[in-house]
């Protein structure tokens, strides 16, 4: 398998009008988040459908699409090393840190489908102080992989990285962290303790950027959501 044979693939199904709309939705213009970011027209769930089908690409392969400018190449490697982690997580990890370091986990997609999934098992049973690195990165997409990271250690009932983190990044300008944090508040109330986000919110609130407390309270009651703005 090659990365070329995926392109290909990718290639065969890629719509120009699609391709027009994800460059709109996902910011690729002048001064926006995706500046220069460049898709060919595939949808995710066709693109991790092809992904599937290579997941036995190797790992130069792998790297020739993360390097790819085009985004969905990106996706559909990451989607690759995503299934590859149970069977080999120590390479895994190293690849996508490198790819990090980079810049091609790149977008907020990218990030999503993959953070918790590499890096929130890997770092579930050992030291988290690469998440606090990340946090305080000035590159948005590092510090979003931060706490997005913190999604794995969730879904097993371990909110103590997310709060931590969030009050890390309770003063970052970039909505796209407001709203990776208060989704993860969000999380954190309806997956581990309902108990941690009242307390985090009742301190917090008042500092917490307008979108970020919007995410965090949105499965409170209309009561409770308008007595914390009004914070």
């Amino acid at each position: 398998m090659t990365a070329q044979q995926i392109i290909h693939e990718l290639e065969r199904v890629a719509d120009a009008a699609t391709a027009a709309q994800l460059q709109r939705y996902f910011k690729t213009g002048p001064g926006e988040y995706g500046e220069g970011d460049v898709f060919v027209g595939v949808r995710v769930p066709i693109v991790r459908r092809i992904a599937h089908r290579f997941r036995d690409l190797d790992e130069t392969e792998i790297d020739a699409l993360l390097d790819s400018h085009v985004h969905e190449h990106r996706f559909a490697a990451l989607q690759v090393l995503v299934a590859r982690y149970p069977a080999e997580p120590e390479r895994v990890v190293g690849q996508y840190l490198g790819a990090m370091q980079r810049g091609r986990v790149n977008n907020w997609d990218l990030v999503d489908s993959s953070a918790e999934y590499i890096l929130g098992p890997w770092l579930l049973e050992r030291d988290r102080s690469l998440l606090f690195g990340l946090a305080t990165s000035d590159d948005v997409w590092e510090r979003r992989i931060a706490i997005i990271t913190t999604f794995g250690f969730i879904r097993r009932g371990d909110a103590t990285t997310t709060l931590e983190l969030a009050q890390v990044l309770l003063d970052d300008r970039h909505d796209l962290i407001h709203k990776a944090v208060g989704w993860m508040l969000r999380e954190v109330g309806k997956r581990v303790d309902a108990g941690l986000l009242a307390a985090f919110l009742e301190e917090h609130a008042p500092r917490m950027p307008r979108t970020m407390l919007g995410y965090a309270i949105e499965h409170l009651e209309p009561a409770e959501r308008a007595r914390l703005r009004a914070l």
